[in-house]
């Protein structure tokens, strides 16, 4: 490992290890390390795929994993996940790590994002418990499973209702997304409760019973 990299990944630590408690995330060591190599590997590849969008090691330890994690305590042990647009691989992938009892299918649309998305996976030892599809969610019929996790979706509000059409009958669909989504969740009678992420004004985990 360089300086430059030894250096951003001790800050991102040091940045979980703070705040993990404000996002009711608890961290043994051998998940640090593990989150650690998991936004080492983003970094190496986010110059050329744009991941996300570029940010200082204390913001992706706050704004992206343990946002991803906060969503944890809704998920039941061994469930089945779908994780539509997963891009970088939030919020599944930190999950993953802390929970590898959960079973995932990853979808996105970028055939390049899948490619690093089974590198992430394969990283985390989590190849037999996940799976990466390339596509679109609206052009394939949805796996079973018992919730449907999504962060990053193009047309976010657009696409919501068929979201929602396409998830699994009975499942959860656990969104996170700004306050304006959940106005459309109201327009579209739908049952969900929004929680306000730590350390935000706008941004939302909305959990929709299906």
């Amino acid at each position: 490992m360089t300086n430059g990299h030894s250096s951003r990944t001790g800050e991102f630590v040091s940045a979980l290890e703070q705040f993990a408690p404000r996002y009711d995330v608890r961290l043994n060591a051998p998940a640090i390390a593990r989150l650690g190599e998991y936004y080492e590997l983003v970094m190496d590849w986010n110059a050329r795929l744009h991941l996300v969008a570029p940010c200082a090691p204390t913001e992706f330890a706050t704004r992206h994993v343990l946002e991803s994690l906060f969503v944890l305590p809704f998920l039941t042990e061994g469930a089945r996940i779908i994780d539509v647009g997963s891009g970088a691989g939030l919020p599944i992938i930190p999950c993953l790590i802390l929970r590898p009892s959960l079973h995932a299918t990853l979808i996105d649309s970028s055939q390049k994002k899948t490619i690093f998305l089974r590198e992430a996976l394969r990283l985390i030892g989590a190849q037999d418990s996940a799976k990466v599809i390339a596509g679109r969610f609206e052009n394939m019929l949805a796996p079973e499973a018992e919730y449907v996790t999504c962060r990053a979706l193009d047309r976010f509000t657009e696409m919501l209702p068929q979201l929602v059409e396409w998830a699994p009958d009975s499942s959860r669909l656990l969104l996170f997304t700004k306050e304006a989504l959940g106005k459309q969740l109201e327009n579209l009678s739908l049952d969900f409760k929004g929680l306000l992420l730590p350390d935000t004004e706008r941004r939302f985990l909305f959990i929709v019973k299906k």
